[in-house]
């Protein structure tokens, strides 16, 4: 047999489309030709499959080669097809059987000896190949990884001998059995019992984390702004199955480790360029947005984030997703994660302050409050004020509410949104909001009145009755009323 075609996975995004590796055998001088957009590392493999098939005991063809990646318009880089390659090697010169290749699908890099090294991206491929119905082998290391899916049937080898004595029944490979780690545990997280006082920051962290709404802390250094930020996981809904291996995937695909089953927290110090917040690259990567999909995305000082940073975020905070675009290729990463802001109101941080320490000018505060523009703040559901605690809240002995108790208020709304209009409130759009938000007579007269008071714009109007429907939803109620409406309204304060 001069032919062999056997099956691979690339890398796009956070998807994984097949490669049909072909190989062809022809009469000629020596040589072994690799088409279809390989980048450098793909075209390097000749040298890494050439000494990994002769020091596992086979013969390198000495024959005219041409391996061919389908489709060809499709970039391949990575070492991950080192395997396919000197899999189709062998099989079109006849060392191995090509018997049921066609049922797998291969995944590994080389070494010079026929060792298989791990690879990148091995949950984003197995999906992929779960849905293809066919087999996968890969390297021992990247088993475990891959093992999340139960649907899969999955088979490691250490090196190309034993994948090769699988297919000329010399030794079969069993079927990978998984030991699979368990869940995060909440006891693992930082509680919300460690907060003191602050029951109206409190109360916001509830409402943002029960509907999925974005929240703004400001208040003088050392409130517990960030304390509160970095307990929002510890209540937040947990993710369903499918959400899972979407977040994994992502932080396969990006080289990151993922604890398995827990929301993504990621808090990018304000230095970030907008390529790091946002993505990008000349092969695109996913960026902290990315990597806070379905999780949280914590924005700390955020005034002294570079305003283009800042303005780079508005877009993605209404689509979800964010799409990278390069001269070759465009790459679309999802990018539906939950903003938490905090922020001093001036350079000090206390101006407004009781004691009078500030001492920045109007003119500075001005300047300093301005970083953050209109239309950014106006994507922001709730504002909320975080004053200073006194000596009598932070020598008080009472237990606060702890993560858990917290967390079962805002699971039980959560349930009720998805029940209503199977999605959370934060993403009911314009005409849903008129079946599920409803005012009555008196609402709609007290929004009005908001409205001229407060300049609202359209984006506003929505946002606080998205806010109403949540707080209504922990208030256990199936219509907003009065309340709860004036309620969203405190959270829509203006800067002082």
């Amino acid at each position: 047999m001069s032919f062999a075609k056997v099956y691979s996975r690339g890398v796009l995004g956070i998807s994984a489309p097949c490669i049909e590796v072909e190989v062809h055998l022809s009469q000629g001088l020596p040589s072994l030709t690799i088409v279809g957009l390989p980048a450098a590392a793909v075209r390097e493999s000749k040298d890494r499959v050439r000494s990994a098939i002769i020091n596992s005991g086979f013969t390198f063809p000495t024959k005219r080669l041409t391996i061919n990646l389908a489709p060809a318009d499709l970039p391949k880089d990575s070492a991950r097809l080192d395997l396919a390659i000197a899999l189709g090697i062998l099989i079109a010169s006849g060392q191995i059987s090509p018997i049921e290749s066609e049922n797998y699908e291969f995944i590994g890099e080389l070494s010079l000896d026929g060792q298989l090294r791990p690879v990148s991206s091995a949950i984003t491929i197995a999906i992929a190949c779960q849905q293809s119905k066919r087999a996968l082998i890969l390297p021992e290391q990247n088993a475990q990884e891959a093992s999340r899916l139960n649907e899969l049937k999955i088979y490691t080898a250490s090196s190309l001998k034993a994948v090769c004595d699988h297919f000329n029944h010399g030794s079969s490979m069993s079927v990978y059995d998984s030991n699979q780690e368990e869940y995060y545990s909440l006891k693992s997280m930082l509680d919300l019992k460690d907060v003191k006082g602050q029951l109206r920051p409190r109360r916001a962290l509830e409402i943002a984390a029960a509907g999925g709404h974005s929240l703004l802390f400001r208040g003088p250094p050392g409130t517990g702004k960030t304390l509160l930020a970095s307990r929002l996981p510890s209540i937040l809904p947990p993710l369903t199955a499918q959400d899972i291996l979407e977040v994994a995937s992502i932080y396969s695909v990006a080289k990151q480790s993922y604890t398995w089953g827990m929301r993504p927290f990621r808090a990018p110090h304000h230095s970030a360029s907008s390529i790091a917040l946002v993505g990008g690259g000349s092969s695109p990567q996913p960026g902290e947005i990315t990597l806070a999909h379905l999780g949280v995305l914590f924005l700390d000082e955020l005034p002294e984030f570079d305003r283009k940073v800042i303005e780079a975020l508005r877009q993605p905070i209404e689509e979800k997703q964010v799409t990278i675009s390069r001269a070759s290729r465009q790459t679309t990463f999802p990018a539906h994660f939950q903003l938490i802001a905090a922020m001093n109101p001036c350079p000090c941080g206390y101006a407004f302050h009781q004691d009078a320490r500030c001492q920045c000018s109007p003119e500075t505060i001005r300047r300093y409050q301005s970083k953050i523009s209109g239309p950014m703040l106006d994507r922001i559901d709730l504002h909320i004020d975080v004053p200073p605690l006194s000596s009598h809240d932070l020598q008080s002995n009472v237990v606060p509410e702890s993560s858990e108790t917290v967390r079962n208020r805002v699971i039980a709304a959560h349930t009720k949104q998805l029940k209503r209009q199977n999605k959370q409130n934060h993403a009911l759009s314009t005409s849903e909001l008129q079946t599920y938000a409803s005012l009555d007579a008196t609402g709609q007269k007290i929004l009005e009145l908001a409205q001229k008071k407060l300049s609202l714009s359209a984006r506003s109007y929505h946002r606080i009755l998205r806010l109403a429907r949540t707080i209504a939803d922990l208030d256990g109620t199936s219509s907003i009323n009065s309340s709860h409406l004036t309620e969203a309204l405190s959270y829509r304060s203006p800067f002082p």
